[in-house]
């Protein structure tokens, strides 16, 4: 295994903004939090704009903007929370992956107290933004820190911990849901299944990076469970995704602008598939990264079915 600048991580974009211009003393803290790889952060929020745009569409309430900008910063401070408790844990492991051999914790370029101190505040600042949410949400958001404790130790229990990652990941769809509609309803729980399914395909692409280095740390992961069956396994879990989302919106029910994007997306994720080579890590990065788009596509629906009611 090659040596490796403890400072440059090889999922994060070339000459991203970290590296351009924060000062260098804080650049190990922004790394610990991922912000030099904002699509994590997509990731995280699109299911908060999915929840808000479902609900408002449903209830024939107006999109609430500023509720909007709460669940966006919320996702930059959980998500930093949440990787860096994944880092603090996986410290050991990472220390022997090429791609995670450079990150902050393992490399020794933040200590583990500092660490957790790291991860106190942006909770701490994560529960003002989460009391103004509504007491459902309120109570789904204190849910939520159970799903982000295992999360890290799912990879040693299961095959397949990016369901769990899915569970948790798309948890903000459920919280946004309650925020504006006050409660959860079937077509809700069937549209976060959906989501659920969704970021399992994706962060199995994501894995099919590590699966060597996986092999060699003892490390559990859905891309190393599929193996040589990566491209049909990929196709059937995102035509669950599909099949569930669709339902949703018949049920609930959502007007035409949403069927238009929802084929949009199902190109979207049938390109990934058919553009996959699973021995090709770069383009499995690249074609993780895509799905902000799809997320997207999903969001700009809602709200369209929010307006052509």
């Amino acid at each position: 295994m090659t040596t490796r600048d403890p400072v440059t991580l090889p999922d994060a974009a070339p000459q991203n903004w970290v590296d351009r211009h924060a000062p260098e003393s804080v650049r190990p803290w922004l790394r610990l939090g991922r912000f030099d790889r904002p699509v994590g952060i997509w990731l995280l929020f699109l299911p908060g704009a999915m929840g808000l745009a479902y609900a408002s569409a449903v209830t024939g309430t107006d999109f609430p903007l500023y509720v909007l900008v709460l669940f966006a910063t919320g996702s930059g401070l959980m998500r930093a929370a949440g990787c860096a408790f994944n880092d603090l844990v996986d410290r050991d492991i990472d220390a022997k992956v090429e791609r995670t051999r450079g990150r902050p914790i393992s490399s020794g370029q933040i200590t583990p107290k500092q660490a957790m101190a790291f991860i106190i505040i942006c909770c701490l600042i994560s529960l003002i933004i989460l009391i103004q949410l509504g007491t459902l949400a309120i109570m789904l958001g204190v849910g939520s820190l159970a799903l982000v404790a295992a999360y890290p130790f799912m990879k040693r229990i299961t095959w397949w911990p990016q369901a769990w990652l899915g569970l948790t990941f798309n948890w903000g769809f459920l919280m946004a849901y309650a925020a504006v509609a006050g409660e959860i309803t079937l077509p809700g729980l069937l549209f976060y299944g959906g989501l659920v399914f969704w970021t399992i395909g994706y962060d199995t692409i994501y894995a099919l990076q590590d699966i060597e280095d996986d092999v060699m740390a003892g490390v559990k992961s859905s891309a190393r469970a599929l193996g040589t069956k990566a491209r049909p396994g990929i196709t059937v879990i995102y035509g669950l995704c599909l099949i569930l989302t669709t339902m949703s919106a018949a049920i609930a029910p959502l007007s035409w602008p949403f069927y238009v994007a929802q084929a949009l997306v199902a190109a979207h994720l049938a390109w990934q598939v058919y553009t996959l080579r699973p021995q090709d890590g770069a383009l499995a990065l690249k074609l993780f990264k895509a799905n902000r788009d799809a997320g997207l596509l999903w969001v700009a629906g809602l709200i369209f079915s929010g307006i052509v009611r």
